[in-house]
C-alpha cells in the first residue's frame, strides 16, 4: 500500500503489471526505463529464466515529480505470467495501490488472456479486496499485430465492466506511457478519496 516517509518527504505507491505470459509486462518497463530521463529512473531488475520469461518478477523503482511537497516514486512490478508460478504472482499482487494488466492481441491467447484475468480476481479476493475497488488499467498490447483481435472482441471478454483501457505496442513503445500516466492518476485519485472519506 501507499507510504508517507515524513523524515524524508517521500511519497511512495506500488503499480503491478500483470497478464499472461509474453504480454509484454517486462517490455512495458523496459520502455518506460529508455523513456524516463537517468535522474527518474532506478535500475530495472530483472529475474528471468533461460527463457527470457519473468521467473519471479521485475522492478523498476520510478521518482516522478513532486505531490504536495513530497517527493513521489512509484515502484513498478511485473509478476511472472505461467500459470505454475501462481504463488508468485499472488506474493507480488500483495499490496499493489494499482494494476495494470496487459493483455495479448494475438488471437492464439485469449484463453491465455482469460485465464490471467481471472487470477488477478481471485488473488485480490485472497487479500480481501476486489478488482471494483483497486485502480485498474486494462492494457490491450500488441495492437501493431495485422492478426491482432478486435478491440470490441477484447473488451466484451475481458472487461464487461468497462474498466479504463489504453491500445499499446511496448514493442515500438506506443501507448506504454500514457497506460502508466493514467494507472498513476487512478490510484492518487483513489488515495485522494480514500483520504477524504476517513476525514469525514
Amino acid at each position: 500500500m501507499a507510504k508517507l516517509n515524513r523524515a524524508k518527504r517521500l511519497f511512495s505507491v506500488k503499480i503491478v503489471y500483470y497478464g499472461p505470459g509474453l504480454s509484454g509486462k517486462t517490455t512495458n518497463l523496459e520502455r518506460l526505463h529508455e523513456i524516463y530521463a537517468e535522474q527518474q529512473r532506478g535500475e530495472l531488475v530483472k529475474l528471468a529464466t533461460e527463457t527470457e520469461r519473468t521467473l519471479f518478477f521485475d522492478y523498476m523503482p520510478a521518482h516522478l515529480g513532486k505531490l504536495s511537497g513530497f517527493d513521489l516514486k512509484a515502484d513498478l512490478f511485473t509478476v511472472p505470467g505461467q500459470s505454475f508460478y501462481h504463488s508468485t504472482r499472488k506474493v507480488v499482487l500483495e499490496g499493489a495501490d494499482g494494476v495494470v494488466f496487459v493483455a495479448d492481441s494475438h488471437p492464439r491467447r485469449e484463453e491465455a488472456n482469460i485465464d490471467a484475468m481471472q487470477s488477478l480476481r481471485e488473488n485480490l479476493k485472497s487479500y480481501g479486496r476486489s478488482i471494483d475497488d483497486v485502480p485498474v488499467v486494462v492494457q490491450y498490447n500488441k495492437r501493431d499485430l495485422p492478426s491482432a483481435m478486435p478491440l470490441a472482441t477484447m473488451q466484451r471478454v475481458l472487461n464487461p465492466d468497462g474498466l479504463p483501457h489504453l491500445e499499446a505496442s511496448s514493442l515500438t513503445g506506443e501507448g506504454v506511457l500514457d497506460t502508466q500516466e493514467r494507472i498513476l492518476q487512478l490510484v492518487l485519485d483513489h488515495l485522494r478519496e480514500q483520504s477524504r472519506r476517513q476525514r469525514a
